[in-house]
């Protein structure tokens, strides 16, 4: 039965608490976006606010194993400290293994409502995997046109046991793979700092892992909306595998007023992997690597999927600037805490931009 699109419970029923989420709206013949999902003017992204791609780095990680590593390692390091996005290829991902996971989304966001709806949070048969829309729905004041599902990883065992048979194989691969990638880009990032860190501490830094399907489905108004409103990502790294369609974008700088922003396009590129420093990263380096906030179109021409890995800080992880660098800079612009402070922090408002580092400041 189509929601009552007149009537914003109804509305919310359907696509939030039934699980019936925007692929659902829309398969229901949607023609207009409904009030509850029409973004604020300065919360939008004009195209004419939008700059060439050009400064967007695509990076040979291959590179990194040969003779040119110290000035591959110096393009990575410039990249985070600018940025704070960059995209890498021969990263050693299977190319296959990508597509499969595009394919495992589509299957996955492509079945009934109830078998998606099996993993509603209040429901799911387990605490490691959620399907959901938009946020934080309950208390997003306007929502984003976003179906999700998230797979937080603990062991191999528990995500061939737990994840949705549509895609727990190609999921878990793809996490294996990606990670010898992280620890390569890390290990750039931080011998770029004049640091040494063994690689324990490097484990605990990334030990918390999940991934998220994103489905954006298409929408009839896509000027009016975003997938994803401008935001920072919480943990060091993020791993990000996106479609041909496009529609990510990152925000040039920090410093310029709402309406004023310039944003960049992440371009597709057949075969990479998007990489962007996280908050986390930003307050262990003192500030000199940049967590960027990004935002996410929509399209009214096909239905588009990424997906994305966060890697982050085990719960109980002490997080804040290395001292070495506090020493350096002779100021700690960041103060230690516990990542799960941060991470309760994060995740308990509706934030609209990178302000949450803010917890964080000293």
């Amino acid at each position: 039965m189509a929601p009552k699109l007149n009537d914003d419970n109804s509305l919310f029923n359907f696509v939030v608490k039934e699980g019936n989420g925007i692929k659902g709206l829309v398969d229901s013949g949607l023609t207009e976006v409904p009030s509850l999902y029409i973004q604020p003017l300065h919360l939008r992204i004009d195209k004419q606010q939008t700059a060439s791609s050009t400064e967007m780095m695509t990076i040979d990680l291959s590179e990194l194993d040969g003779p040119n590593h110290a000035q591959v390692a110096k393009t990575i390091a410039h990249a985070a400290e600018t940025l704070g996005f960059f995209q890498v290829v021969n990263h050693g991902v299977p190319l296959e293994l990508l597509g499969s996971l595009k394919a495992a989304a589509h299957q996955f966001f492509g079945q009934p409502a109830e078998k998606k709806a099996a993993y509603l949070q209040g429901v799911s048969p387990t605490p490691v995997v959620m399907y959901g829309t938009s946020f934080l729905p309950e208390i997003d004041e306007v929502l984003r046109w976003r179906d999700f599902l998230r797979m937080t990883y603990t062991n191999d065992a528990d995500a061939l046991e737990f994840w949705p048979n549509e895609c727990k194989e190609v999921a878990l691969e793809y996490i294996k793979s990606s990670t010898e990638t992280v620890k390569k880009l890390l290990h750039a990032l931080i011998a770029d700092l004049g640091v040494k860190l063994d690689d324990s501490r490097l484990d605990t830094l990334i030990g918390s892992r999940a991934v998220i399907m994103n489905f954006y489905p298409t929408c009839p108004n896509p000027e009016l909306t975003v997938g994803v409103k401008r935001h920072s990502d919480i943990g060091m790294l993020t791993v990000l595998l996106q479609d041909d369609i496009g529609g990510l974008y990152v925000k040039k700088g920090e410093i310029l007023s709402p309406g004023n922003e310039e944003w960049i396009e992440v371009p597709p590129i057949h075969g990479a992997l998007v990489i962007n420093v996280g908050d986390i990263l930003q307050i262990f380096s003192n500030g000199k690597y940049k967590s960027a906030e990004h935002i996410v179109r929509t399209t009214s021409t096909a239905s588009r999927v990424s997906v994305p890995i966060f890697y982050a800080p085990l719960p109980m992880a002490k997080i804040g600037p290395l001292p070495e660098l506090v020493a350096r800079d002779g100021v700690a612009r960041y103060r230690e805490l516990i990542f799960e402070e941060y991470s309760n922090y994060y995740f308990g408002k509706a934030h609209e931009d990178k302000n949450t580092l803010d917890f964080a400041s000293t």
